[in-house]
Order: C-alpha cells, then structure tokens, then sequence
C-alpha cells in the first residue's frame, strides 16, 4: 500500500533563535508502508506524537563539534517521538507494537538503526507522556537531581525555566526529598502554576526582575545549596554569587543562550573557589543504566499522586513549526509535544 508522506523539512541553517519560515511541510511525496528488502533489521513506523525539545535549535545551525550533528538543509527533522510499528525486519519488533525513540518529523519513518528504540510496556498512561514525563525530559531531571546534584534533606534548591518539561520534575523530585523548592519562569499564569499545583515553596517571575542577585538573595537568604540549570546566562552569574559553601550546580541547558551564535560568557566565576562550588554539565545518556530505575520510580510517583505533570500538546504535524519556535519564547506551559495522529 501507497500513501502520502507529509514532512517537516529545515529549509537552511540558521543564525539566532529559529523561526516558523526556517522549516516547511513538504507535501507530494509517497511511501509504500513495507520496510524495503535492503533494509535488513529496521522497522517502519506510523508517527503518533513528536517532542519539541530546545536542543533541537542547536541541530539548526551549522556546527559540527557538539554531541548530536546538524540537520540538513533540505532533509528532514528529526526527534524524539512516540510510534507504532506498521511492518519489521528486526525480530526484536512486530507489527502493532508502540515504541519510544529518535524518528523523523514526518507522517511515516523508516528507522534503520533500531538499537535505541523502547517498547512502550505502560498502556495506562497517555502515550505523550514517554516523551516527556517517562521520556527524555523526566530522566533528565530524575538523573541530574539524584546523580549530579546530590541532594540532602533540608537543601534549598533553585530551579530555573522551571515550569517546562524538566524543571516541573526537578522541583517535585526536590519536594519529594524533603528540599526547600524555588523555581523561576516566564510569566505570572508560570508562577502561579508551580506554587499551587507544581508544589513549589515560591516562585517568581524572572521577566519582573531588574537585579536577579538581589532577587535570589530575597527568596534565599542563607543561600542556595543546588542550582538545577537550565537556562545559563545571566541567571547563571546571579546564582553563582548566592551559591553556599559546598554548593552543587547542574548545568542541563542554557536556553537564554539558544538565540545566539556567539555565546555569552559568564561571571562570579570566584565564587566557585570561594565557596568550592561543584559545577557540572550532563547528558541524560551518561545515565542510561539508570533508565529501568527511573521508570518504576516515577511512575509509581505519578499513580501515587505525588507528581503533577502538565503538557501543552500542538494538533497536527503541519503544527510542528511553530509548535517548536514557541520554545524559545517561552509560549508552551509544560512540556511540548506535537499529535501526529491518534492510535
């Protein structure tokens, strides 16, 4: 069987922070749902939902050194999606199975390299959320807070974009450890969000803020015992100054920082000796052993009730555009994610 195969292609490579214009729905091209006989071990899938994730932009622009490679202009993007097998060549996938892994922005996949590829064994959840909560974001956070910051009982804990789809888990991950919790955000509908469902002690708005020094000295008076970073930046340099002696940093992402091709430094760099402050940045794949862990960990956490999870889901992949530049504007509440199509 023939069908059409919509696509989401990046048109170029690009300077700054990323626009609707830069990508396109390419339309008119037709795949046959059957993985061809030269693809040894691969499956086809059907694409049901996509993740918009801020690293994405990086893959944007042409840069050659980081840990993932750029896009290509005229190819298709690709990310982390939710998919079901249409048909198998690789016996460890059958026809009907949902799985969790790198796929195309696109109606259909074929994806030749399966070695990463997840079943989904938990149907009684939304699909969606092993993009998120179960996926990528919610090990991020499960990883950094445990692994790289090393939390104690009592820590005061600061969180940055911390209504998104990692910084909502960090900070519950922190409550839940018994941590005093403050987050920052974008907007006050944000604010309001972490204090009275996300359990957060406080929270502010960081776009209110003239002097995030002295606004993080507000809320933390003593000081902060660990920084879940996820923005860089200037709230990087007013963090680093109000750091506590021993202090533990986790440098996930810096998303102010997404918009520029020449990155900005930092300062209050002292304060790392002053204070022997731990700074660390991380991937969640330096973590994988602890995937399994993290699985039955948070999934009880959510059945328990004792984890919220917020998601902002965009209909349709011709969504997919801006349903990714609104990242970087800080448009979504929660984690986003694209439907492609429904089961």
């Amino acid at each position: 069987m023939e069908v059409e195969n919509r696509k989401i292609v990046l048109k170029w490579f690009i300077t700054g922070a990323p626009k609707e214009t830069d990508m396109e729905v390419k339309e008119g091209d037709k795949i046959i749902l059957q993985v061809p006989e030269e693809a040894k071990g691969a499956v086809l899938v059907k694409n049901l939902y996509l993740s918009c994730d801020p690293y994405m932009r990086g893959r944007m622009r042409e840069y050659y050194e980081s840990y993932i490679p750029p896009y290509q202009p005229g190819s298709v993007i690709e990310g982390f999606g939710v998919c079901k097998v249409i048909d198998s060549t690789d016996p460890n996938f059958t026809k009907g199975d949902l799985v969790s892994g790198m796929t195309g922005w696109e109606e259909y996949s074929l994806i030749r390299s399966t070695d990463k590829l997840r079943k989904i064994t938990t149907t009684d959840l939304p699909l969606s959320y092993h993009l998120g909560l179960l996926g990528m974001p919610g090990f991020t956070a499960y990883a950094g807070f445990h692994e790289v910051c090393l939390p104690k009982k009592g820590d005061f804990v600061f969180v940055s974009a911390a209504s998104g789809a990692v910084g909502q888990i960090v900070g519950q991950l922190a409550k839940l450890h018994g941590c005093y919790v403050v987050g920052s955000a974008g907007s006050k509908q944000k604010v309001e969000l972490l204090k009275n469902k996300l359990s957060f002690d406080e929270a502010f708005n960081y776009k209110e803020e003239s002097d995030l020094e002295a606004t993080l000295k507000r809320y933390f008076p003593q000081g902060i015992d660990i920084y879940f970073d996820n923005v860089g930046g200037p709230m990087l340099d007013a963090a680093l100054a109000n750091m506590r002696v021993h202090g533990r940093i986790a440098v996930c992402g810096m998303v102010s920082q997404n918009s520029f091709s020449d990155m900005q430094g930092i300062h209050n760099l002292y304060t790392i000796v002053k204070n022997r402050v731990n700074i660390k940045g991380f991937l969640q794949s330096d973590y994988l052993h602890l995937y399994p862990k993290f699985l039955d960990c948070v999934e009880a956490y959510y059945k328990e009730g004792k984890i919220t999870y917020i998601e902002d889901v965009s209909e349709g992949l011709e969504s997919a555009p801006g349903a990714l530049v609104g990242l970087f504007s800080g448009r979504n509440v929660g984690k986003q994610v694209v439907c492609v199509a429904k089961e």
